[in-house]
């Protein structure tokens, strides 16, 4: 391989995957906050499990949008292209979590406080929705099939790198104002942030070449007029593989994410500072097994590395979950990193999987309507009724 094409591959690697680490940053730390410090801030004092119930509800409504996002940003990107649309979301994705950290609190503006944050919430679920689909499209198109499993793990692997960074974000504040300070202004920090992260994303973006395997499309004629309908006409048993897939891979990773938190403060009585640490770390020893499960993928096949990540995950979820009150810090950290390593493991091989079921044509459309739609399935409910 030439050393200008190697180059260019490595680029949109990196503008992909530091793209979408962005985005989830701006989703997680939704996430997280909204367990932590929304039910506090946003919602009437008083009853502080229906205030929880609520501010899990404004987490869960980002993903009831995520379809729609996913279907018009996939219908663009099939019809002018992967790269331009992947600027627009992080643009959406970044200013909507700015706004947030400038929203004020129901103490200041009544009830219009939880409708204003539930409809920035919807703003980030459509930008998401394009973002995590687009990119992987944009890698797996980009790459040579004999590595593409690698290459794809680096952009999945953008979630919990991106979880890393919200929640190392999240515990270095809490533990530099203490309580308090955190809970009364500290906690839009993170947020407001947004904005410098938007800015490196747009310039990594703009610096790369649109995918290979579009540009071919184009150059042929052959760019799908109506690329929605032709993958619900001719891709359905794909597109309904992808979705279980996906709501199994996702339902797992929100109860190891987000519902942990509340586990860990709300069942085991450990502390906010203490649950994001575990958490973190545990986040952390997942992004190896990512890459590796995708570089294994390439050799012994997606379908062997998903179905062991998933037997694996379900069986540590039950190990997690069964942890009684009284259990330490250390031995939920333990449960937590060998639950978010065989999430790890699931991840790696469906990022080439999914992305390897659909025809160029319809790829972005038909990955992205049924990916997402698998994530109201999986990650909306599960932490709700976890909680």
């Amino acid at each position: 391989m030439a050393v200008s094409e190697t180059s260019s591959r490595l680029k949109v690697m990196l503008a992909a995957t530091l793209g979408s680490t962005l985005e989830w940053y701006d989703f997680f730390i939704f996430g997280a906050s909204s367990v932590l410090v929304f039910y506090r801030v946003f919602y009437p004092p008083g009853d502080a499990f229906v205030a929880t119930m609520l501010s899990l509800g404004a987490f869960a409504v980002g993903f009831l949008a995520r379809p729609l996002g996913g279907i018009v940003f996939g219908l663009i990107g099939d019809r002018i292209g992967r790269k331009h649309t992947l600027v627009v979301s992080l643009l959406m994705m970044g200013f909507a979590t700015l706004a947030i950290g400038l929203l004020p609190g129901y103490d200041t503006i009544g009830v219009a406080a939880p409708i204003i944050l539930v409809l920035i919430r919807i703003v980030q679920g459509i930008a998401v929705g394009g973002e995590a689909t687009g990119a992987l499209t944009l890698v797996a198109e980009s790459m040579a099939p004999a590595h593409r499993g690698f290459w794809t793990a680096f952009p999945m692997a953008s979630g919990p790198a991106a979880n890393v960074l919200a929640l190392g974000l999240l515990g270095l504040l809490q533990f530099a104002l203490g309580e308090t300070e955190y809970m009364s202004w500290g906690w839009r920090i993170p947020f407001l942030l947004s904005i410098v992260l938007i800015a490196i994303g747009f310039w990594a973006r703009r610096r790369v070449d649109e995918s290979p395997a579009f540009q071919a499309l184009k150059t042929a004629k052959a760019v799908a007029a109506s690329p929605l309908a032709v993958a619900l006409t001719d891709q359905k048993l794909p597109m309904a593989r992808v979705f279980f897939i996906k709501a199994a891979e996702n339902t797992l990773l929100y109860l190891f994410s987000t519902f942990a938190l509340l586990f860990a403060t709300k069942w085991l009585a450990l502390t906010a500072a203490q649950a994001v640490d575990i958490v973190l770390v545990a986040s952390a020893f997942s992004l190896p097994v990512i890459l590796g499960a995708g570089w294994l993928s390439d050799r012994i096949g997606r379908r062997s590395v998903m179905l062991a990540g998933l037997l694996l995950a379900v069986a540590s979820a039950f190990w997690l979950f069964t942890a009684t009150q009284g259990a330490t810090p250390g031995d939920l950290q333990l449960r937590m990193i060998l639950c978010l390593c065989t999430h790890g493991l699931l991840l790696g091989g469906l990022a080439p999987f999914v992305t390897e079921s659909f025809p160029t044509a319809v790829r972005y459309t038909a990955l992205s309507a049924s990916y997402q739609a698998a994530s109201v399935l999986g990650g909306s409910v599960a932490p709700l009724i976890g909680a």
